[in-house]
């Protein structure tokens, strides 16, 4: 793969004409060459050989591919064993926030999954040509990357002068820097945006050493499918993993390679996380219609990527109008934990004129995809501990379903799908008693890419749930190192906890169960619902978004989504007692306990949701009682304070 468009030693650059460097660049351009584009590189060739002239040491490349799927940096200038990233806004009269934010975004991405740059210096330089110049003060973040430097023309060269003679590390060698492997761990948001234009996952996955890559799991159920279709069978595959494991980006990468894959074979991506279909739906609408220059409408653009990302009940009401076999002979269930039972799908359905409905919603899906004669695949995304809410029937029912009508299927899982969180009460062969199963191993993903900063954050998370308090004590101590965990009384303290951190457009928010009706006083309203599209894709210009701290995102708002910085604010619906995590129901002015067994589960993994979506770090905040509100006394909330403390959790 060819990383820059040009890439050459400051010296030979020097002495080549304008005309072949603007020639090599071009060639290797693989998108239509506009002449604002053109005149803007003739601006930074000149410029660029003007301020080099003098330097005798040094590599240079332009317009390289970072691991952002995509994202191209102007210039890559490495000098002295630093690497300096040069990002131009020719013409540009001031130094806008967004800039500042790309050119550090560039930095983090490098610093994090680019090989060669993780142990390295990088400096980031915007130079907006035409602006006012700028007196900058040096400044380096404990990871080695350099606050953004802001130059013009006139102050690039005494800046890149500056720091050439100041700062020296090890050596870098220029040719083996420009070729070395980056292995991006993006945000489902970003990975869907980047799989919808084309990428293929393995461009966009980071593979961990001990863990199943990503790209194995695909080949695995591009087997399982390609098998299918050759021996007419039907066949059911369970993904498994742990939270933030990249589920959802496996299903999407199953969905884009068999989309359209045939004529006679379509695929699309199902989900009954109304959230996740918006906020993707949107981000692929906003990412094509900024791709086209504005050329595609945004309601074309919207249309199109809801024909790949569909709710999944919608396709279920689609079904029930006709007889006849779906479009697709590929489906992909996301989050199929979430599925209903019986008695939830038939209370739904009879509200809406089905008063003899008698299918658990697997069951109905299943028989869906069952119309086709010849064969047809499902593809089911299973969390384990992620049944969030009421009549959420969990993995059993599919099993059920599938003993009780459909043992004529094939179906595939991992020996991982044996666990606890998956089976509940029942043992895994007591469900897949009389049905046709294959073990595929890809099957699981056993490591978090959501947490790029430690894999065993999802582990950490179980054992103080579990309060599993010795092992959750010693791994703290191990995360504490990359992955920053951390306890708060004061939310202000919180938010500029987050905001600190926080560099570039890394996303941080404000999270909490859907249960917490206590934290309104502190502003902390769950009651008020958001628009998830906002709050996720917005930029910190946006009142809505998630960085103003104002909006809460609930349990329901962020499963299969993640923001980089997270403050989970912990109410006394899930408090601990007496040793013991006990969960209470607000309803009027008082607490009750809530006694059912499915409810108690649904809110221990509410709190296991809010604790894992932060890729990056979290605080938790949980705010001093008052014994003068009998609905907030002190009890209710100390004790499951000093539970974290003693796990080692370090307070603020």
């Amino acid at each position: 793969m060819c990383r820059a468009y040009y890439e050459n030693q400051i010296a030979q650059f020097c002495k080549q004409t304008l005309d072949e460097i603007l020639g090599e660049i071009s060639r290797n351009n693989k998108f239509s060459l506009e002449q604002k584009q053109k005149n803007a590189w003739i601006k930074e060739i000149s410029l660029l050989q003007d301020v080099f002239a003098n330097f005798k040491d040094g590599g240079i490349a332009f317009e390289y591919t970072i691991p952002r799927i995509g994202s191209r940096v102007d210039t890559i200038f490495i000098c002295n064993g630093i690497i300096y990233l040069i990002e131009f806004k020719v013409g540009e009269t001031t130094y806008q926030k967004h800039a500042i934010d790309q050119v550090l975004d560039y930095a983090l991405d490098l610093k994090y999954f680019h090989k060669e740059s993780q142990n390295k210096k990088i400096v980031p330089i915007l130079v907006c040509t035409d602006a006012e110049s700028f007196e900058n003060t040096i400044l380096k973040y404990e990871d080695g990357i350099y606050n953004p430097l802001k130059v013009n023309e006139k102050t690039l060269g005494p800046m890149l002068q500056k720091l050439t003679n100041e700062l020296r590390d090890d050596s870098i060698c220029f040719e083996n820097w420009v070729a070395s492997p980056y292995m991006p761990t993006p945000t489902i948001i970003e990975a869907a945006q980047a799989m919808y234009r084309g990428h293929d996952v393995k461009a966009i996955s980071r593979s961990d050493s001990g863990a199943y890559n990503l790209d194995l799991t695909t080949n695995a159920i591009n087997e399982i499918i390609d098998f299918s279709k050759r021996n007419r069978k039907k066949s059911i595959c369970f993904i498994t993993g742990v939270p933030g494991a990249g589920k959802t980006l496996a299903g999407l990468n199953i969905a884009t390679s068999r989309h359209n894959y045939a004529e006679n074979e379509h695929a699309v991506f199902l989900s009954g996380n109304g959230s996740l279909v918006l906020v993707l739906q949107e981000a692929l609408a906003r990412d094509e219609y900024i791709r086209s220059d504005h050329i595609t409408k945004k309601s074309f653009a919207k249309k199109k990527a809801s024909a790949f990302i569909q709710n999944i009940h919608h396709f279920r009401d689609a079904a029930i109008k006709v007889d006849e076999a779906p479009i697709e002979k590929v489906v992909i269930f996301d989050e199929a934990q979430r599925a209903w039972t019986r008695e939830q799908t038939s209370k739904f359905m009879s509200e809406r004129g089905h008063s003899d409905w008698d299918k658990s919603e697997p069951e109905f899906l299943i028989s869906v995809m069952d119309r086709h004669e010849d064969w047809a695949v499902i593809v089911c995304l299973i969390g384990g501990g992620q049944e969030i809410n009421t009549g959420e029937a969990g993995l059993p029912a599919w099993f059920a379903a599938l003993k009780s009508r459909f043992s004529n299927w094939d179906v595939y899982i991992s020996k991982k799908i044996s666990e606890y969180e998956y089976t509940r009460d029942e043992t895994i062969d007591t469900l897949v008693k009389g049905l046709e199963v294959k073990t595929f191993e890809q099957l699981h993903l056993a490591v978090s890419l959501r947490s790029f900063r430690s894999e065993r954050v999802s582990e950490f998370v179980k054992m103080l749930l579990d309060i599993e308090k010795n092992s959750a004590r010693e791994l703290y101590k191990e995360l504490s190192n990359s992955y920053p965990i951390f306890l708060t009384r004061d939310l202000r303290r919180a938010k500029q906890w987050v905001r600190e951190r926080a560099r570039g457009s890394e996303r941080y928010g404000m999270i909490a169960s859907s249960g917490a009706k206590r934290l309104r006083s502190f502003g902390i309203w769950v009651q008020s619902k958001i628009k998830v599209e906002n709050w996720f894709l917005d930029g910190k210009e946006d009142v809505r978004s998630s960085y103003f701290l104002e909006d809460t995102a609930t349990e329901f708002d962020v499963q299969g989504l993640e923001i980089d910085w997270a403050i989970v604010a912990w109410d006394a619906d899930y408090r601990m007692v007496g040793g013991q995590f006990l969960p209470y129901n607000f309803k009027g002015t008082r607490w009750n306990t809530i006694k059912k067994e499915d409810e108690r589960l649904y809110l221990k993994n509410t709190y296991r949701v809010l604790l894992t979506r932060a890729r990056q770090g979290v605080i938790i905040f949980i705010p001093n009682g008052t014994n003068e509100d009998i609905t907030r006394q002190e009890c209710f909330y100390d004790e499951t304070y000093d539970y974290l403390k003693s796990l080692g959790i370090e307070e603020i």
